[in-house]
């Protein structure tokens, strides 16, 4: 019987262990979707307990307390720090498969040097040794990330939102001081596309106050967009992100698109064709933008959120009650893709789903739209959110294989509010050297050692580095 996590943990062959240790495990990170708070990036936050970096914020952990039947006092309510990380190591036993045993785990090993199962038993001890740790400079955020070699992270960021803490961290005038990390700034404008949602007019009201102008139009709109664009590559964008439910596709009108607006900002209730059509327009002039910036877009489609409005109405979005959908991706996306390219506004693009019937559709479709002297232009993003785990990652791995190029694959991202997840990059990378090392041993690739430590290598980190422009 093999040990628990030990330094071999995923890897069963010796091709897969000499890939991840020799050649994957070293390369920097490079963390292109995330959603760190930059202000704690800026201050350099040291956490108190494993209650607040661990716990504090991620959904993926109070969704499992849930299920396990911890009330809901200890995990968003007004129980004691203490008395919710006990609540969490009587779940963590009873996540046998899940990911987040798995993360866990290696969070302790990496960040705490803590090799026993977490659970009930082990709980104070781990709290009292981790608590003290965590006083240490090494395990603020500069330590972090200098400890874990985190090249950039890539924030998400509102339109509407100062860049003024970027511009800090870029500076060196922030509490941080002068950073090696690179902490960029991405464009997360779908409060501007969705106009059917309740706060719309509030938004657009916010989006003019920070573009400085007044927005009266559909036109208004787009630019003042594009003036927020700006600024936010000023402080070092390079990408952009979206969280559609399913990309729209109805071609309208300039004039059509000006009726709409207009209708919604009155108050009238607009149609579904309605509501896609402006979204059509605004997203395909976003493309046009990020095209002639040299700004990738990213598209995560295919979630349906907020599902249990009693729990909405009382925590708010991102708190555990979100779902994968079913919708049908192909053809929508397929015709924004051709719109996009057929006006010369389709630059670099990373397509994620939700939903993991779509990889083979998104993999064939974007395969339709390679080229322009770019490597891997159009992504299939890594396994997000539910996917994210051992074998959600092999199947997106292994489809993108099928259909396209793996080692132009730009790889892993944590999509994370933790400070912890980093080692979820080792995760992938062992999990990308056990496919390619199983793979050699089975003769069904060459076993060349300098091919093989140059595609882990590129996949783990340099890859993201030249399409990111790092």
């Amino acid at each position: 019987m093999k040990p628990f996590m030990d330094k071999n943990f995923l890897l069963t062959t010796e091709t897969a262990r000499n890939l991840y240790h020799e050649s994957a495990a070293d390369e920097p990170i490079l963390d292109y979707h995330c959603h760190l708070p930059p202000e704690q990036i800026a201050d350099n936050k040291k956490f108190e307990h494993l209650s607040e970096i661990w716990l504090g914020g991620d959904h993926y952990k109070w969704r499992a307390m849930r299920s396990v039947g911890i009330t809901e006092q200890f995990i968003t309510g007004d129980a004691d720090p203490y008395d919710k990380f006990l609540a969490w190591a009587h779940t963590m036993p009873q996540l046998l498969g899940n990911p987040l045993y798995h993360w866990s785990h290696l969070e302790l090993q990496r960040y705490f040097d803590i090799h026993e199962p977490f659970n009930e038993k082990s709980a104070p001890a781990i709290w009292d040794k981790t608590k003290e740790m965590l006083k240490s400079d090494t395990l603020s955020v500069r330590g972090i990330f200098s400890t874990f070699r985190v090249a950039a992270v890539g924030t998400t960021d509102d339109p509407a939102d100062s860049m003024a803490t970027h511009e800090s961290i870029a500076g060196g005038t922030s509490p941080i001081g002068v950073l090696e990390t690179r902490v960029l700034p991405s464009f997360r404008p779908d409060k501007a596309i969705l106009i059917d949602q309740a706060g719309f007019p509030d938004y657009i009201e916010r989006l003019g106050k920070a573009a400085n102008m007044s927005i009266s139009s559909c036109a208004d709109v787009k630019k003042a967009l594009s003036v927020r664009l700006k600024v936010f590559q000023k402080a070092g964008c390079r990408a952009s992100d979206h969280g559609l439910t399913m990309i729209p596709f109805c071609n309208i009108s300039d004039e059509t698109c000006e009726e709409i607006f207009s209708r919604r900002m009155n108050g009238e209730k607009l149609t579904e064709r309605e509501i896609e059509g402006y979204q059509t327009s605004v997203l395909l002039f976003l493309a046009s933008e990020y095209e002639k910036r040299d700004i990738v877009m990213q598209l995560h489609l295919n979630a349906i959120r907020n599902l249990n409005p009693p729990m909405f109405r009382s925590l708010g979005p991102d708190t555990g009650y979100d779902a994968s959908h079913d919708l049908s991706a192909a053809e929508k996306l397929g015709s924004f893709l051709a719109e996009a390219e057929n006006r010369g506004a389709l630059g670099k693009t990373i397509l994620y789903s939700l939903n993991p019937k779509d990889y083979y559709s998104m993999g064939t479709i974007m395969g339709a739209f390679q080229g322009g002297g770019i490597a891997g232009k159009i992504q299939l993003g890594s396994a997000w959110w539910f996917c994210d785990h051992k074998d959600g990652m092999e199947e997106q791995m292994k489809v993108l294989a099928s259909l396209g190029s793996l080692p132009q694959f730009i790889g892993m991202l944590t999509d994370s509010r933790s400070f912890l997840s980093y080692p979820r990059h080792e995760y992938f990378r062992r999990i990308l050297a056990e496919i390619l090392g199983t793979w050699a041993e089975n003769g069904e690739i060459p076993a060349d050692p300098v091919l093989l430590d140059t595609v882990i290598r590129d996949i783990s980190y340099r890859n993201a580095a030249r399409y990111f422009r790092l």
